[in-house]
């Protein structure tokens, strides 16, 4: 890559951010469709948010992703969320059009995505989500659109009564759980917790709720103990390898107005998790 006065800046804030493998799938796609655009890792601590949200304007940025802990807190900051971003209440992506800064998200897109390429429907399935932070927020608004019926447990409670109230708004088929005990049998399991960044984590439901005509999914994009055991017991697994990388498609998308080449991305994204 070659970088000159011409050269447009892409990026994403986060903190901590030495863990990202955006920069690996945009600049691949950036080279090899001969597009003068970099895409570079910010680290920005929580306290210095609002004057980095100002840097995309001072400094012309193309436009940025947004990762832990800022998805959240940079709403207030930016001039204008588009419907779905709000409804989540959490931005992952910020066009700069001319200082104008407007926030997307394309977390749950890409979570579907992920799973149409697997072949699976959520189409009038029962669905349990584990977790309610950002990522589940932005999925369970696209789950619940097709599910026959989408229960949610966190530790937190308020946070599952929540989302639960703010789908609720919507929609008329999503529960909160008081254990993940208490799932039943569901089609299709997600994991949204941190739970399996760590081999030594214990799996966020017990094993005996998992079965072989379900399909287990988890948004760590690695194999985590519970995609082993969802295979051990021979569940379809999907881990979040595929909606990292369909979100990334969607923002480059956002940025560009082309289309990137998704399997030079795919083979980056693959090439860092291993």
């Amino acid at each position: 890559m070659v970088v000159s006065g011409k050269t447009e800046i892409t990026g994403i804030f986060g903190y901590p951010i030495e863990h990202t493998l955006s920069p690996l799938m945009h600049n691949a796609a950036f080279s090899e469709l001969g597009l003068d655009i970099c895409y570079i890792p910010f680290k920005v601590a929580p306290e210095d948010l609002p004057t980095a949200v100002h840097a995309i304007r001072s400094l012309n940025l193309k436009g940025v992703n947004i990762t832990v802990p800022h998805k959240e807190h940079v709403i207030p900051l930016l001039d204008k969320v588009d419907e779905e971003a709000a409804f989540i209440g959490a931005v992952n992506t910020v066009t700069n059009n001319e200082g104008m800064l407007t926030g997307f998200n394309t977390d749950g897109r890409g979570f579907m995505s992920s799973l149409s390429e697997e072949t699976v429907s959520v189409e009038n399935r029962e669905v349990v989500l584990i977790g309610t932070g950002g990522a589940a927020r932005a999925i369970s608004y696209y789950v619940s659109e097709k599910a026959s019926k989408l229960s949610m447990f966190d530790i937190d409670s308020h946070k599952a009564d929540s989302l639960v109230s703010d789908l609720g708004k919507i929609r008329d088929n999503v529960y909160v759980l008081d254990s993940p005990d208490n799932a039943g049998d569901p089609d299709i399991l997600i994991n949204a917790t941190p739970l399996g960044l760590h081999d030594e984590d214990p799996l966020p439901v017990h094993e005996d709720l998992i079965s072989s005509d379900m399909v287990v999914c988890d948004l760590i994009y690695r194999k985590t103990p519970l995609l082993m055991k969802a295979t051990e017991k021979g569940a379809k697994t999907v881990d979040g390898s595929g909606m990292l990388l369909w979100q990334g498609v969607l923002a480059f998308e956002l940025w560009t107005g082309v289309k990137p080449p998704v399997e030079t991305m795919r083979h980056q994204l693959l090439s860092g998790i291993r």
